[in-house]
């Protein structure tokens, strides 16, 4: 068995997916693995990039028709996948140094871990954050009511996703110094023991894109496997560079009520709708001020959709 199956998930990426295979290429030592590449139906050239480097690498590429999202496209992959470890890696990420050789030597050293994720960074070498908290129906109504950037109450409450830029644990930065468990972490570097994923199964396909893997780790952590943030390494993540920010946010909060229909008390799913509306509707015109009508525009949308 091959020590590492990476599957990299492609929506017309063709040159940041050229990129970050390269890097990732030349950057890994000491361990074996195969690249798997899912394409969800791309207009651009990333067919013919991914041809090209299964001539000269252990690639296998899967084509879609149609885009099915990030879950399912993942879930096509890890069914493919012969390594130890799985690997769920976005498309525009690189690496300057052996993140994966290193971290799977972490993930054998520490077999009680499920999930880890490495320190995500931006192009100018800044911190992203990754990861947070459950949802909780008190961590949604601090969120949607700002008491999250609320310097002593963040580090009360833990916020649901602390990587928020106006969050004082981001400001901080500690919080993304300290390796640590958390309740997820992200799906652009997503590092999954295989015992794991035959324990805890699949994706939950009624996802689309956005919250899939605040699903996936809380059934991680219903099976008693740990989830755990190595700042020690790290990559570097373009983020969606050049895209709006309506489709994520739409997307959140979609994915949030479809977590609590699945795993929280029946009561729990109005009461967190009710917040989330509440929330659109107090930035429509704080956002609005701030940062201007189409911003305004996509929290009217978020308000109306809720």
């Amino acid at each position: 068995m091959i020590d590492l199956s990476v599957i990299l998930v492609s929506y017309n990426t063709a040159e940041l997916s050229r990129e970050s295979i390269e890097s990732f290429v030349k950057w890994t030592k000491g361990i074996s693995y195969e690249f798997i590449v899912v394409d969800n139906a791309s207009k651009d050239k990333s067919i013919e990039v991914f041809k090209e480097f299964s001539s000269r690498l252990p690639l296998k590429l899967i084509k879609n028709t149609t885009n099915v999202g990030f879950g399912k496209a993942n879930n096509q992959g890890m069914k493919m996948a012969n390594g130890r470890y799985i690997l769920l890696l976005n498309s525009d990420t690189k690496t300057e140094s052996n993140v994966l050789g290193e971290m799977v030597l972490w993930m054998d050293k520490h077999p009680r871990v499920g999930v880890s994720t490495c320190c995500l960074k931006n192009r100018d070498g800044s911190l992203q954050g990754t990861g947070g908290y459950f949802p909780t129906v008190g961590k949604v109504f601090a969120w949607m009511f700002f008491l999250e950037d609320v310097p002593v109450l963040a580090k009360i409450i833990k916020p649901y996703h602390p990587m928020h830029p106006h969050s004082p644990l981001y400001k901080g930065k500690e919080f993304f110094k300290v390796s640590q468990q958390r309740d997820w972490v992200t799906g652009a570097f997503f590092l999954l023991r295989k015992e794991t994923y035959k324990d805890v199964g699949s994706f939950d396909e009624d996802y689309f894109m956005y919250v899939e893997e605040v699903d996936y780790c809380f059934r991680v952590k219903k099976k008693n496997w740990q989830v755990w943030y190595l700042p020690k390494w790290s990559i570097i993540h373009y983020g969606g560079e050049g895209t709006t920010m309506e489709f994520p946010l739409l997307s959140e909060y979609k994915g949030i009520k479809i977590f609590y229909k699945k795993h929280m008390p029946k009561w729990q799913h109005p009461v967190v709708k009710f917040f989330l509306k509440s929330g659109a509707l107090l930035r429509i015109p704080i956002f609005g001020i701030l940062k201007g009508k189409e911003v305004a525009a996509i929290y009217a949308k978020a308000y109306k959709n809720t």
